[in-house]
Order: structure tokens, then sequence, then C-alpha cells
């Protein structure tokens, strides 16, 4: 009697988890397949001015999405993206700037202050966003989905400072996380838009 039980509670056992291995890998499965379908495309945003602007308007572009500011030491990056950005719009290629205001609150300026900083002093043409936060317990969506490997499937990463670059695919995937003090002119990611 005692081995009839013990090999009933044997196989239970072993029943119990097969149940469990299964129920992770299909678990498992199901994550993938959540990440796997995010991408950029889900996200809607107001641009300076306070109109929409919609990714899914950017499907089979490649994207830069980039944290600006306009009185920090990097700021004459903003030369070099809208260089690129001219060069490179016609062949699939657009720059999504975010005015931030969380490093050393180089960003003070209102969205219209914002507009006019950047025409004037760098005749920028590319798309700007509203000013939002991009790291933090107020980060916005957007930046949410860039930093978290949850939400893009990709990697964790933290935004260090102004001018960092996100590099999103032709399918509105992130691709790579380029550091504030690489120019956008830096044959990394000149590679990567020729690619």
């Amino acid at each position: 009697m005692k081995n009839l039980l013990f090999l009933a509670c044997a196989a239970l056992f072993l029943f119990s988890c097969k149940n469990e291995a299964q129920n992770k890998k299909a678990d498992k499965n199901k994550t993938e397949m959540v990440m796997a379908k995010q991408n950029i495309y889900q996200f809607k945003v107001e641009d300076l001015s306070g109109d929409t602007f919609d990714f899914a308007s950017l499907k089979g572009k490649k994207v830069m999405i980039v944290n600006t500011a306009s009185k920090c030491g990097l700021t004459p990056q903003y030369k070099d993206l809208e260089a690129i950005y001219k060069e490179y719009k016609d062949k699939g290629f657009v720059i999504v700037g975010f005015p931030a205001n969380n490093f050393a609150s180089q960003e003070p300026g209102t969205n219209e202050e914002i507009a006019t900083f950047c025409q004037q002093n760098y005749g920028v043409s590319f798309p700007m966003m509203d000013k939002v936060s991009v790291k933090g317990d107020d980060m916005c969506e957007i930046y949410q989905f860039l930093t978290q490997k949850s939400k893009n499937g990709v990697e964790d990463s933290e935004v260090k400072w102004n001018f960092q670059k996100y590099l999103i695919n032709e399918k509105g995937e992130l691709d790579k996380v380029i550091a504030p003090k690489t120019l956008p002119t830096d044959p990394e990611v000149i590679n990567w838009i020729k690619a």
C-alpha cells in the first residue's frame, strides 16, 4: 500500500512539474508575442504647434528619435541633425525631436519659444514635438517604450543626457541607442541610415 501511495504521489508530482513547465513556456511565448507586436506606430503625440503627430504615418521609414534642449553644450547638434535630415529625408529617413527639461533645466522654454529658437538658430525643419519628460515618474509613454525592454522587446536603456538618439527601423522597432555625445553625422549613424 505504501508503494502504491508513493507511486501515486510521484506521478502527481511529475504531472504538476510538467504542467508548470508547459505553463511557463506558454507564458514566455505570450510575452514574446506581445513584445513582437509592439512598435512605434502605436503612438500619437502633439507637436510644438499642438497638432497631432501620428507615428503610424512613418511606416516604412527609418526614424531617429532624439531628446533636445536649447541651453546645452550639445545644442549645436541641431545643425548636424538638420543636415542629415535634409540629405536623407527623401530616402526614407525622418528625425523626430522631443524637447525635454530633464537635465540641468536646459530646456526651460515654452513650445513657442523652443520652435522660434530652433528655427532662428538652426533652421530646423524636421518634426519637433511637444516638450515632454524623458525620465523619472512622469516619463512620457513613447520614452517608456524606448527605454523598457518589456515594451520595445529589444533592450532596457536610460536616457543619460540631452541628445540621446534612438534609431527605429522600417518596421517601427527599436534598432539602436546612440549616446548623447555621439554626433548625428557619426559613421555609425550614417551607415545605419544608408543600410
